[in-house]
């Protein structure tokens, strides 16, 4: 569930089926008599056609023979049609009501956007847009969580490098924890400035670890370096040492990748 504000009025999104639903009931929420422009609508024939032809497109199981019979009333003056009527007669599934916290009509995104050139295309136009900024929010949200797993995938190899090459098999569970969060903390040093723990202290009331709130450019850079120090590791190099160098890695990537983004909006 989400809500964008369009001009001035909070809209809720539902996923249903893995679709985008939008509430016509809080697009006429601040409309003298709104809900009845719903029906309304719904009654309109050029409404009844349209929505017809999207069922037909992507609902198998419409029935078309019930929409033929309801598409003929459409325009007399004794044709009623309600959201209810429509679903029960057609299995339509463009346009739903539900009930409940979230209760109201709602339809699929391509079916909202017509009811909202119906009621006002100004406030189509405001309504496209915000919807346009949601889903780029979640693209990038999206973009961060794959990142995020990434940099959670690298671990297991910079952790088996530790486990190869720095803990003596005699160590206790608590002495061998301590060796990995250690390890850790060149990351975080090398990349955040700060260890887990100094981070902790300076944020008490954020949840989560430090990696949580980094951004894409710094999960990306840590996959790399999480490989990197694997490889130093490896090879012997002592903690300082790897420390410098994984700080030098990180301000050449993190550099570039910034250098890119600004390329890219000025694109």
């Amino acid at each position: 569930m989400a809500k964008i504000l369009v001009d001035k009025t909070e809209i809720t999104i539902l996923e249903i089926n893995e679709k985008d639903y939008i509430s016509l009931t809080d697009m006429v929420k601040n409309i003298e008599n709104g809900l009845a422009l719903i029906e309304k609508w719904l009654r309109n024939k050029n409404t009844i056609e349209f929505l017809g032809i999207w069922e037909e497109m992507y609902n198998p199981n419409f029935n078309s023979p019930e929409f033929e019979g309801i598409k003929n009333m459409a325009g007399l003056n004794r044709f009623v049609l309600s959201v209810k009527q429509w679903i029960e007669k057609t299995n339509a599934v463009g346009i739903i009501a539900k009930a409940g916290r979230y209760g109201g009509t709602y339809a699929h995104k391509d079916l909202a956007f017509e009811f909202a050139s119906w009621v006002s295309p100004q406030f189509k136009l405001y309504l496209l847009r915000e919807f346009q900024r949601l889903k780029e929010e979640e693209q990038k949200q999206l973009g961060w969580s794959a990142k995020r797993e990434l940099s959670k995938i690298n671990y297991h190899i910079h952790t088996d490098a530790i486990k190869q090459n720095l803990i003596p098999p005699e160590l206790s569970q608590l002495q061998t924890s301590i060796i990995y969060a250690n390890e850790a903390d060149v990351l975080n040093v090398a990349l955040f400035g700060s260890t887990a723990k100094e981070w902790r202290e300076a944020n008490p009331n954020l949840k989560g670890n430090i990696r949580d709130y980094a951004s894409i450019n710094q999960l990306i850079c840590l996959s790399n370096m999480e490989n990197l120090n694997a490889v130093f590791i490896n090879k012997g190099i002592s903690q300082q040492e790897r420390l410098k160098e994984l700080n030098k890695i990180a301000i050449q990537q993190m550099q570039i990748l910034e250098n890119a983004d600004n390329r890219a909006i000025l694109r």
